[in-house]
């Protein structure tokens, strides 16, 4: 029997990317809001559906700036200034069109999308074919044999497809490796510095080599004097950068798996579209 096939979308990665690409068009509606960004959410969407032919969809957001990881650690994307004047009022707009479409939009106060999803995931990956659309590389630690990550590309439905098998034989390490990898090399995207002086090379080949941070302690006389050097002053930032790089998968979701029911009559993009300009 075929699995039946959950959709999730990443909202934030959409609605930044479809912002950016379309700058400074701000195809402003008739209540004066710029719509740009949802436009080209919507019209993501639609392109995802029909590729992928989901039986469920749902999208995932951010819920603000604070979370657990900067109640961490402060400084954790504190390198990113507030969003554009011309996205902020999109955001709401953008979950009203995604609702218009019949797509449940979930989101946690506390928690990222990223987590929202890696919970969703975890909730039914045993059952279900599931699909991610999104720009985050970090979703590779959710990849598994009924998980694939589909990675934004340039344009509307044009994306990088990462399976497992592909994940492991380009990168050589299992998905959830990826985290003490993203611990040593540290993120500056997300503003957390990981093991100074080591970076993504050497932290690949590293884990690659000893398999986990706690690996490369167990052998830590068969390091450079350079990388103990640099991983004895690190020591802390390791871990909590080992922290703030995993998604969290345990983040309480409400959600019946039935609201997120994917059929062909629900498909309004036309209209949708049409009520937001």
């Amino acid at each position: 029997m075929e699995r039946e096939h959950l959709l999730l979308i990443d909202g934030m990665a959409l609605l930044f990317r479809a912002f950016y690409a379309t700058a400074p068009r701000w195809m402003i509606n008739s209540r004066g809001v710029p719509t740009n960004a949802v436009y080209g959410v919507v019209k993501q969407i639609e392109a995802a559906t029909n590729a992928l032919q989901p039986t469920h969809v749902v999208c995932c957001w951010d819920m603000g700036s604070t979370t657990f990881r900067t109640e961490w650690f402060p400084d954790y994307k504190a390198n990113r200034g507030e969003p554009p004047h011309e996205l902020m009022p999109q955001f709401d707009l953008a979950k009203e069109a995604v609702a218009m479409l019949g797509i449940p939009n979930i989101g946690v106060l506390g928690a990222e999308a990223d987590d929202c999803i890696g919970s969703l995931v975890k909730q039914y990956r045993d059952g279900m074919r599931i699909s991610i659309v999104t720009g985050d590389r970090d979703l590779f630690q959710l990849l598994s044999e009924h998980v694939t990550v589909y990675l934004l590309a340039k344009g509307i439905g044009n994306y990088e497809a990462y399976t497992l098998d592909r994940f492991t034989q380009e990168k050589g390490i299992q998905p959830h490796q990826l985290i003490d990898v993203k611990a040593l090399m540290g993120d500056a995207s997300d503003n957390y510095p990981g093991v100074r002086g080591i970076g993504e090379k050497q932290a690949f080949k590293l884990i690659q080599q000893y398999g986990s941070i706690e690996g490369i302690i167990e052998n830590f006389a068969n390091l450079t004097k350079a990388q103990q050097q640099k991983i004895t002053e690190h020591l802390d930032l390791l871990h909590l950068s080992r922290k703030l790089a995993a998604i969290h998968c345990d983040i309480p979701i409400s959600l019946r798996l039935e609201e997120a029911r994917w059929d062909d009559e629900r498909k309004w993009f036309a209209e949708v579209l049409e009520a937001i300009r």
